[in-house]
C-alpha cells in the first residue's frame, strides 16, 4: 500500500532465501543474526543495525543479514540506508522474490518523501521491482498486493494504471480467494469507490489467514468510523494470530466508536501501548493515545482526554487529530 506503505512488514520477517549461506557456516557468532532479529521484534532498532553492520563487516555476502539491515532502516525511515542494503541483498541472491520485493518497498517510501521529478523516477523503480518479485515467485501475495496497490493508485505518467491490476487480481483470486477480495477492495479504495471496498472487504475477512491483510481492514475501518467492521477485524484477527496485540487495539476502537464497555477499552489499549511494537502495519503510540482521549471526551472526562491528546502531540507534533482535539477542548 504504497500511500501508507501499511504493506505486510511483519509477516515476512523470518522469510527465507534458499541458497544463501547462513551466518554459522560463514563463520559468524552463532546468534548474531538471532540477537538482531529480536532485537527487532522489540523496536529496537538501533540495536539491530549494530548487531547487523558488525555481522555484514565479517560476511557481506549473506543475504539475510542484508535483508534486516533494509528492515532495520526502513523503520527508522532511512530509505538511502535500506535501498543500500536491499540492493545488496539482491547482490547475493538475485532470484530472491523477498529481496526484490523490499527493494520496492524502500523505493516507494523513498518516492513518497521526494520532489515530483525524483519521485517519478522512483516510482517507476518502485513498480519493476514488484513486478520482479511477483515474476520470481507468484504466490508471493505481499509482492503481489503491493504492485497490485501501486497500479491503482499510481498516475499513468509513473506506469500505474487500474487496467494493470486486474490480471493480478484475478490471479490472486484464482489461488486465494480473501487475498482476491483484499485486492479488489484495495483498488477501489484507491479510487474512493468506497461502497465497493465495503463489501470487498467483508468478503476477505471470511477466510483471511494474513494478519497483515486483516488489520489494514482494520485501519481501514479506523478511518471511516466503522464499529461493526472494526469489531470483525478484531475477532478475526484473534482467531487467526491469537498473539498479534492489534486485535485489542481495533476492539477498543470499536468499543470507542460504539461508545459500550468503557473501562474495557481503556484497558485494552493500555495493554497495548505497553506491548505494541512500533512498527510500520502497527497504530502508532500517538494513535492510540488519540483514541484513548477521544474516549475520555465521550465520558466528559476533559482533562484526562487533554492528557492523552497532549501526550500523543508529544510523539507526532503534527499531529492533526489531536491539534483539532485540543482546540475543541479549549485551555486548561
Amino acid at each position: 500500500m504504497v500511500s501508507r506503505q501499511r504493506l505486510v512488514l511483519a509477516a515476512l520477517l523470518f522469510s527465507g532465501t534458499f541458497g544463501i549461506p547462513s551466518t554459522i557456516a560463514a563463520g559468524l557468532p552463532e546468534n548474531a543474526l538471532e540477537t538482531a532479529r529480536v532485537a527487532y521484534e522489540a523496536s529496537d532498532y538501533g540495536k539491530a543495525l549494530q548487531i547487523l553492520q558488525e555481522a555484514a563487516e565479517i560476511n557481506p555476502r549473506d543475504g539475510e543479514i542484508q535483508l534486516l539491515l533494509a528492515k532495520s532502516h526502513f523503520e527508522l525511515r532511512q530509505f538511502d540506508a535500506a535501498i543500500a542494503s536491499a540492493e545488496k541483498a539482491i547482490a547475493t541472491a538475485p532470484n530472491s522474490s523477498v529481496y526484490h520485493e523490499w527493494l520496492g518497498r524502500s523505493f516507494g517510501e523513498k518516492a513518497s518523501k521526494s520532489s515530483w521529478f525524483s519521485a517519478l523516477s522512483l516510482a517507476k523503480k518502485t513498480q519493476a521491482e514488484f513486478e520482479t518479485a511477483v515474476r520470481l515467485d507468484e504466490k508471493n501475495f505481499a509482492a503481489r498486493q503491493a504492485l497490485i496497490e501501486f497500479d491503482c493508485a499510481a498516475p499513468g505518467m509513473a506506469g500505474g494504471g487500474e487496467e494493470k491490476a486486474q490480471p493480478h487480481i484475478q490471479k490472486l483470486a484464482a489461488m486465494d480467494a480473501s487475498e482476491g477480495h483484499y485486492a479488489a477492495g484495495n483498488c477501489r479504495r484507491q479510487k474512493k469507490d468506497y461502497g465497493t471496498a465495503d463489501a470487498e472487504f467483508d468478503k476477505a475477512l471470511l477466510g483471511a489467514k494474513s494478519p497483515e491483510l486483516i488489520f489494514d481492514i482494520g485501519d481501514y475501518a479506523l478511518h471511516r468510523n466503522q464499529a461493526e467492521r472494526l469489531m470483525a477485524v478484531a475477532d478475526t484477527g484473534k482467531k487467526t494470530a491469537p498473539r498479534d496485540v492489534r486485535a485489542k487495539f481495533y476492539r477498543a476502537a470499536a468499543l470507542i466508536v460504539k461508545r459500550e464497555e468503557p473501562a474495557e477499552s481503556e484497558k485494552l489499549l493500555r495493554e497495548y501501548l505497553k506491548t505494541a511494537p512500533v512498527r510500520t502495519g502497527y497504530p502508532g503510540p500517538a494513535t492510540a493515545h488519540d483514541w484513548l482521549g477521544r474516549l475520555f471526551e465521550n465520558q466528559n472526562r476533559r482533562e484526562e482526554a487533554r492528557e492523552e491528546y497532549e501526550a500523543s502531540l508529544q510523539l507526532d507534533p503534527k499531529n492533526k487529530t489531536a491539534q483539532e482535539a485540543l482546540k475543541r477542548l479549549g485551555k486548561r
